[in-house]
């Protein structure tokens, strides 16, 4: 890959966040909160300044993973649930490139979730957003992971009745080295949690809440209670997991932002040449 591969402008010149965007035109619904989470991509980038030909978005499937499309950058749109495992390689073999992997609630916790739990443990450094609107808006508003049980609706009358899953809690307990929620409405203050996670070394996971009114129109309301977290982030895990569990699901910022040396920096020095282990099983 090279600088002027694609998306660069001319030498010397600052780069934007028109930089970042491709020519394809987003087909979300209207009202739909991935629209600005793909402008805090774009601004996120710009403020990292990384050549979009040294960046790749990585997805699954579902709505929000049409975002490799939408960018100039190097895109890899993956099978369900198995973003992660493509971009963790790709970063494994390439550590010199930005990667960020993209996805929903329903791709990255349902199908994905195991893959997300060893992700954080990893602690490889990429970049992990997830779209969550608490439903499967694609497949037409199937309940997600991280639905209200009490969610009632025509295709779960009454509601699942299964508790809800805790992304945050469970990416904290993984061993994710940033930690941080956003929401879709503050596209400005989402870019800067975006270009933070990017920066911190290690595995970065950002929620973001993005609403989809289409078959979630109650979500409006989250404009009135998305409201800055009360603290300062911190690098102690006990006391982020204190502040994660008596969270109101609303709290914005980062909310965790650890000290672990990321994969790559923990591989050690190799000791044997391929030629010598062939040597251990000639006949």
């Amino acid at each position: 890959m090279n600088d002027i591969a694609i998306g660069a402008p001319p030498t010397g010149a600052p780069l934007t966040a028109a930089n970042y965007k491709s020519s394809y035109k987003p087909i979300w619904c209207p009202g739909c909160g991935d629209y600005s989470v793909l402008s805090s991509v774009t601004k996120a980038l710009a403020m990292i300044g990384a050549p979009p030909s040294q960046v790749v978005v990585v997805s699954g499937i579902g709505c929000s993973s049409r975002i490799p499309a939408y960018t100039s950058c190097y895109g890899f749109h993956g099978v369900h649930g198995r973003a992660l495992a493509a971009g963790t390689g790709l970063k494994v073999a390439r550590p010199e490139l930005t990667v960020l992997v993209a996805g929903g609630d329903g791709d990255g916790y349902s199908i994905g979730g195991n893959h997300f739990m060893h992700a954080c443990r990893r602690n490889v450094d990429l970049t992990y957003l997830v779209m969550d609107n608490h439903v499967y808006g694609m497949t037409k508003g199937q309940p997600s992971p991280t639905t209200e049980p009490d969610w009632d609706s025509k295709l779960s009358p009454g509601g699942t009745g299964l508790r809800s899953f805790h992304p945050l809690v469970i990416a904290l307990a993984s061993g994710a080295n940033f930690v941080a929620r956003a929401f879709s409405g503050d596209p400005n203050g989402t870019a800067q949690i975006i270009a933070e996670g990017i920066r911190h070394p290690g595995f970065s996971f950002i929620e973001i809440l993005s609403p989809c009114v289409t078959f979630r129109p109650e979500q409006r309301s989250w404009k009135e209670l998305a409201h800055p977290a009360p603290v300062a982030a911190t690098s102690d895990a006990a006391r982020a997991a204190r502040r994660i569990m008596t969270d109101d699901g609303f709290n914005i910022g980062i909310l965790y932002a650890g000290e672990r040396a990321p994969y790559p920096a923990l591989a050690r020095e190799t000791k044997a040449a391929p030629a010598d282990l062939e040597g251990e099983f000639a006949l």
